[in-house]
């Protein structure tokens, strides 16, 4: 993937978010794909934060976009690697987030992790329920 390739993808992940169009975000994801998260483990304990499978991964995102229905996403930076994109942005609460998404030989994403700053992850709170 080059910068243009990630520059439109990323922009094309942030307006499904920002649409609340679950099948538009997860339209880039590997039916086996893997996705972690802090919040996910916050949110499903069951879970360990190690969503498996696309609809594991569908689950977890339609109850967030249940519990924050004002959910939004500011484009801040793009980072490439090797079969990776870092997606830097802002949430709808301010705080910065990096998706960090391996792409497969198929252009889908394999794994992908939700991160956030330290300061973040140690002040974080439940979701609302």
């Amino acid at each position: 993937m080059d910068h243009e390739a990630a520059q439109d993808f990323a922009s094309r992940w942030v307006e499904a978010w920002n649409a609340h169009d679950l099948d538009g975000v997860l339209s880039h994801f590997a039916e086996d794909a893997i996705f972690t998260s802090p919040v996910a483990r916050q949110l499903l304990p069951h879970t360990e934060g190690v969503l498996r499978g696309k609809e594991a991964i569908r689950a977890y995102w339609q109850l967030g976009l249940e519990r924050i229905p004002d959910l939004h996403f500011d484009l801040e930076a793009i980072y490439l690697g090797v079969q990776t994109v870092v997606i830097n942005y802002r949430n709808h609460a301010g705080k910065l987030v990096s998706e960090v998404l391996e792409f497969g030989s198929d252009g889908l994403v394999v794994a992908g992790a939700g991160t956030y700053s330290t300061t973040d992850a140690t002040s974080a709170r439940p979701m609302p329920q």
